[in-house]
C-alpha cells in the first residue's frame, strides 16, 4: 500500500471513529448538565501526529461539525455557546458560537503534530524521544481544545453564562476555572495516555 493510500485509509478511519463516538450516547459526548465532557479530541490528536497538520485540521473540523450538531439537538446548559441555532429563554447563540465550536477543535488537530515534531527534533539522539513527545503532544492537544473553548466562552458569552447559571458576572471566571479543572485536566491525561499507546502501535504497523 502506498503512503498516500495509507494516509487516505487512516483519515477515513479516524473520521469514522469521530462520527461513531459523537453519536453513540455517553461515548463521545458526556452531558454534565452545564457542559459536555468529550473524548473525541483523542482521534483528532492521534490523526494529527500520524497524518500531519492538514489532515489533523480536517479531523478537527469534523469534530467541530459533530459538536455543532450535538449541541443543537442534544443541548446542555451552555450549548448556545457552541450552536447559533440553540437558545435557552432569551439567551441564544450567534456567530461567535461557530468560532468556539470550530476554531479550538481545528487547532487541536494542528498543534499536536508540531509539538510532537518539535520535541522529537530536540531529543533526536535519545531513544526515549517518542515516550516524551507523544504524551506531551497528546496532553497539549487536549488542553488546546479545553483552554481555548472555555476562555472564548468567557470572552464572548460571560453575561449569558452568568444569566444561565444565575450567578454574578464576577463569578463567571471561577466557573470557567472549575470546568477546566474538572474536565480539562482528566481529558488531557487520557489524551496523553491513549495518544502514546495508540501512536506507538500504529508506528509499528506502519513499519
Amino acid at each position: 500500500m502506498s503512503k498516500k493510500t495509507n494516509e487516505m485509509v487512516l483519515t477515513a478511519l479516524f473520521t469514522a471513529i469521530i462520527i461513531i463516538m459523537a453519536f453513540v450516547p455517553f461515548l463521545g459526548y458526556i452531558n454534565l448538565v452545564v457542559i459536555k465532557a468529550t473524548l473525541i479530541h483523542v482521534p483528532v490528536i492521534i490523526g494529527s501526529i500520524m497524518l500531519g497538520p492538514k489532515k489533523g485540521g480536517f479531523l478537527g473540523f469534523v469534530f467541530g461539525c459533530t459538536s455543532l450538531i450535538n449541541n443543537t439537538f442534544n443541548p446542555s446548559l451552555l450549548s448556545f455557546a457552541f450552536s447559533p441555532f440553540y437558545s435557552i429563554g432569551d439567551i441564544g447563540g450567534n456567530f461567535f458560537s461557530l468560532v468556539i465550536c470550530f476554531v479550538p477543535r481545528i487547532l487541536a488537530g494542528i498543534v499536536p503534530f508540531f509539538v510532537y515534531k518539535g520535541i522529537k527534533k530536540l531529543l533526536k539522539k535519545s531513544k526515549a524521544a517518542d515516550w516524551v513527545a507523544l504524551p506531551v503532544a497528546g496532553a497539549l492537544g487536549a488542553l488546546t481544545n479545553t483552554l481555548l473553548v472555555m476562555n472564548l466562552i468567557y470572552v464572548c458569552f460571560s453575561q449569558e453564562l452568568a444569566s444561565a447559571k444565575g450567578i454574578a458576572i464576577d463569578a463567571v471566571y471561577g466557573v470557567i476555572l472549575s470546568i477546566i479543572a474538572a474536565n480539562g485536566i482528566p481529558e488531557a491525561i487520557v489524551a496523553a495516555v491513549l495518544a502514546t499507546a495508540i501512536c506507538k502501535a500504529l508506528f509499528k504497523l506502519r513499519k
